[in-house]
């Protein structure tokens, strides 16, 4: 959707920007996710995206199976937009981005807020090790190799 490709990369991050590295494809998920947003004219209203964007934005987010198409009128023929088990996957990484957003990119209080639906408490995204825990501080993340590197982009030892 990127309109650029990142063959080179060996990288998770890499490859789901090229499904959903464009700003208007978040806003749609975000929309879809916690808007309750399914029918393009919830999505044109909502984000007053231009028509032609918001038609490619959708055909992709269906394409790359975020979202699915649903027949919800033969008469007129009229689809509504529905995120699948992948696209609700997405929730983690926007309430994380939002974390970020509200630290990083807002002035004063943050405007959205994220709550469990059972019991109303707020959400959270945490970095946690499987061992020790919650993770706050960043420079305790590292990268390693993982078993997907195709070998010959494993550095060799010296």
């Amino acid at each position: 959707m990127l309109g650029k490709t990142y063959d080179s990369q060996v990288c998770s991050i890499a490859r789901t920007l090229e499904v959903v590295g464009e700003r208007w494809s978040l806003l749609i998920v975000r929309d879809a996710l916690f808007g309750g947003a399914t029918r393009y004219s919830d999505f044109q209203r909502s984000l007053g995206i231009a028509t032609n964007v918001l038609k490619s934005r959708l055909d992709g987010l269906v394409e790359t199976g975020v979202m699915r198409r649903h027949r919800y009128s033969s008469q007129p023929e009229l689809y509504e937009y529905l995120l699948t088990d992948k696209g609700r996957a997405l929730a983690p990484a926007l309430v994380a981005l939002t974390e970020w957003g509200d630290q990083w990119a807002t002035d004063g209080e943050p405007p959205i807020l994220y709550t469990h639906s059972v019991c109303g408490a707020g959400i959270t995204q945490q970095t946690v090790c499987a061992d020790c825990g919650r993770v706050d501080d960043p420079a305790e993340i590292q990268a390693v190799i993982g078993p997907g590197m195709p070998a010959d982009r494993v550095p060799q030892q010296a």
